[in-house]
């Protein structure tokens, strides 16, 4: 809605205050287009007096409108719109028949304006099928919309006054709380409560509360509670209209919510499910690794317990990437978040504990699904291990870093030291390593990407794998 502030800076006369009390108005549009079953639009005069110009618009979801309204922004001759320009001269409202191609398509359009004073600053017009507003149920919905709109200086939540669905209930009570309208919606979810008639009830009758096992109100929505009733979870919407202080009319919205907080438990219960799964995966790979090192002790031969070693820090990388799924569930893995994991349990079991190890992780933020970040977790672990294992010979610090590119085609991520170096005549397709044939293997066949060794003050590793819908 900052663009109506916008907009009026450019094309009107308007103040700031003005400014806000029309935001405010625009805020609420698509909620009061639904409310009266009609399309609003919110028109003030332009800055040279010979157009209107559109702050805002919206059409109701509870019905077909046969016209296309002008998007926000647009200018309008006044010769086009009379009874918006009637309206701002006398600041009345007025009723008049908007014509289109064929009798059928005729709108009645009700103009109301917005005042500043006595003058009106700006006109809503309401639209709605011609003959609609003999129905009585029609009628007050429309007056109920005309009272929100004259009484809306102050800002209107856009939380609160949301769009309506057709499958919300609508309930509208006068200023002694007696029902007054009720929608279709609304009398069968009553009825399902075993609620009667709605029509002359007051809101806070006993048989409203008779069904009620749950009531919870958010700190932050204080018009909002969530009812559990009958079977039902109902989410209740309590807007008043008021004027000096004083009650007008009340309008409650109500919402069925039962399908979706089912599957918002069915979720909860899943993503805990998932969480225990990675945990005792990583209790179990952890115990994997345990069972190794003791075999390594034993091993009377230096390459079966440098062997036996590598296996324990590959598992110690998967375990890692299990810790982290443990603790965030479904949510998508931070490829930086998952190399400070393996990093962390690398250099506490490789590195002596006098050794100052730091990491300078810099570029892009980049997240990768759950179910496919086990290769990229992977070759990250082989290439810190490599890392940790050469890069700082005989020293007692180092740093090893991690920067992302996110392109749009391609993602590169380079892991680099400030060690060594790669030895001379290095050659990574000759090299008979298994550690780079996995990180090769993982990189070129499972990923779709290359792979880059450079030795410049140290060593760095580009992986570059190409962009897909879902990163990597």
């Amino acid at each position: 809605m900052d663009d109506i502030r916008a907009l009026c800076r450019t094309h009107t006369d308007i103040s700031g205050r003005q400014a806000e009390l029309l935001k405010n108005i625009g805020a609420g549009l698509a909620f009061i287009a639904d409310l009266a079953q009609a399309q609003a639009s919110l028109f003030v005069p332009t800055r040279d007096g010979g157009s209107l110009l559109v702050l805002a618009q919206a059409r109701s979801h509870t019905m077909v409108q046969p016209l296309c309204l002008a998007p926000a922004g647009t200018l309008i001759p006044r010769d086009a719109e009379p009874l918006v320009c009637r309206t701002l001269a006398s600041g009345e409202p007025l009723v008049g028949l908007r014509e289109e191609q064929s009798p059928p398509d005729s709108l009645e359009m009700h103009t109301y304006g917005i005042h500043d004073g006595k003058d009106a600053i700006a006109v809503v017009s309401l639209e709605v099928p011609a003959g609609q507003l003999q129905d009585r149920g029609s009628r007050c919905l429309v007056d109920t919309a005309r009272m929100i709109l004259q009484n809306s200086r102050r800002a209107l939540d856009p939380e609160a006054y949301r769009a309506i669905s057709p499958r919300d209930g609508i309930l509208i009570a006068d200023a002694y709380e007696r029902i007054i309208y009720a929608n279709a919606a609304a009398q069968h979810i009553y009825r399902v409560l075993g609620v009667g008639s709605l029509l002359g009830m007051r809101l806070q009758a006993p048989e409203f509360r008779r069904h009620i096992t749950r009531e919870t109100v958010a700190p932050d929505r204080p018009t909002e509670k969530e009812i559990e009733a009958g079977g039902l979870v109902l989410l209740r919407r309590d807007l008043p209209i008021l004027a000096g202080g004083r009650l007008l009319r009340r309008v409650v919205v109500v919402e069925d919510v039962t399908a979706l907080r089912q599957k918002e438990t069915e979720l909860a219960i899943r993503e805990t499910v998932i969480r225990e799964i990675h945990h005792r995966v990583k209790n179990n790979l952890q115990t994997i690794a345990s069972l190794l090192r003791m075999q390594a002790r034993r091993a009377p031969e230096a390459a079966v317990k440098e062997a036996l070693g590598e296996s324990v820090n590959r598992i110690q990388g998967i375990a890692a990437l299990h810790r982290l799924l443990s603790r965030q569930g479904m949510t998508d893995v931070d490829v930086h978040a998952l190399a400070g994991e393996m990093l962390d349990l690398l250099a506490a079991s490789s590195l002596p504990t006098d050794f100052r190890l730091e990491r300078r992780f810099t570029g892009d933020r980049l997240l990768i699904p759950p179910s496919r970040c086990t290769n990229l977790a992977l070759v990250i672990n082989e290439l810190l291990l490599n890392a940790i294992g050469h890069a700082f010979p005989q020293r007692s610090h180092g740093t090893i870093g991690l920067d992302i590119r996110a392109g749009a085609d391609e993602v590169t991520i380079a892991l680099s030291d400030d060690g060594a170096g790669l030895p001379e005549g290095f050659d990574e397709k000759a090299e008979k390593s298994l550690g780079l044939h996995i990180v090769r293997t993982m990189v070129e066949d499972d990923l779709g990407g290359r792979l880059q060794f450079i030795s410049d003050k140290g060593t760095r590793v580009e992986i570059v794998v190409p962009r897909r819908e879902e990163p990597l």
